[in-house]
């Protein structure tokens, strides 16, 4: 049998790793007999929270979705209930189990908990600049989506605002680079596009889209002018924590819907063979790939191909 050693670099992280965890829950007050000079811990805390965020849930649902030991759990419930926090209904659709919820005394005492956390976070968040606010919340997404986290941060479209042209030009290189081994001609190829766009675009027939999630930038898209009744999609891209959430496919949809608007009849895009995720949603909106070549204009040789659209 062959035995697999660790990366030398393992330790180090692990390392890391449990020094953060040293220190968040520092931060958070989570070792402190009362989380938030509250009579609860931090665990009975977080019960509470989850109870006062549903109508009716079981013990059972939310046992599993705090990952909860069932007795302790169970302890913790039967304490609420002799404080009168919680009541228990029988579910219509299963009258074997009961649907817990708070009481008026149980949102009472969630109420003062829920407001000094608010501030508590807001407090740190105010003595950081917005940009270190953005990086700390992108941080933390990105700690989600690598331990898997079950939900995800809803998200929203908008228009573009001062600085994230910026944004779109930095995304594109680094990631491009990091995922494709693109070069700077590539980064240097989206700053002309987007500096062109930013000093001459006109809002009646051209736009670009951000997608945000906490305030955090994670995907854009443009649609541009090519001619009186040609418009051409350009610059798609969708951070890796917030992919397979609906954003890229939106984003196209957001520019079909707009070019139809704006009188156009056609939409152009030329993207690259290796950008599968893009094709599959160029091909679901009703692209279609009308030519390709190979080319090595960023370095690693790939196939560029002009995808196209009718509108009418």
């Amino acid at each position: 049998m062959v035995e697999v050693l660790p990366s030398p670099g393992l330790e180090h992280r692990v390392t890391a790793i449990r020094r953060f965890n040293r220190f968040y829950t520092g931060a958070i007050g989570a070792l402190h007999e009362g989380l938030l000079q509250s009579r609860f811990s931090l665990t009975e805390a977080r019960v509470l929270y989850e109870l006062a965020q549903r109508a009716g849930v079981t013990a059972t649902e939310l046992g599993r979705e705090l990952d909860l030991d069932s007795g302790y759990l169970s302890r913790i419930l039967q304490r609420f209930e002799r404080e009168g926090l919680i009541v228990r209904a029988l579910s219509e659709v299963d009258r074997r189990q009961s649907l817990l919820s708070l009481t008026a005394a149980g949102r009472e005492a969630f109420a003062p908990l829920d407001a000094r956390s608010r501030e508590e976070v807001g407090a740190r968040l105010a003595a950081l600049s917005e940009p270190a606010q953005a990086s700390l919340v992108g941080a933390m997404q990105q700690i989600e989506a690598l331990l898997g986290a079950r939900g995800a941060a809803p998200w929203l479209l908008r228009q573009h605002r001062p600085g994230d042209i910026g944004w779109v030009v930095a995304r594109h290189g680094a990631l491009y680079a990091e995922e494709y081994g693109l070069d700077a001609r590539f980064e240097a190829l989206v700053a002309q596009v987007a500096g062109a766009f930013l000093a001459h675009h006109d809002p009646a027939r051209e736009r670009c889209w951000i997608a945000e999630r906490d305030g955090v930038n994670v995907g854009s898209v443009f649609l541009v002018q090519k001619s009186d009744e040609v418009a051409k999609l350009r610059l798609l891209i969708v951070e890796p924590t917030a992919r397979g959430s609906g954003i890229g496919r939106r984003l196209v949809t957001e520019c079909i819907g707009f070019a139809r608007s704006a009188g156009y009849r056609r939409i152009t895009l030329w993207t690259n063979d290796v950008l599968l995720a893009a094709r599959t949603i160029y091909q679901q909106t009703g692209f279609r790939l009308v030519a390709s070549a190979p080319h090595q204009d960023f370095g690693p040789p790939m196939i560029g191909e002009d995808w196209e659209r009718a509108l009418h």
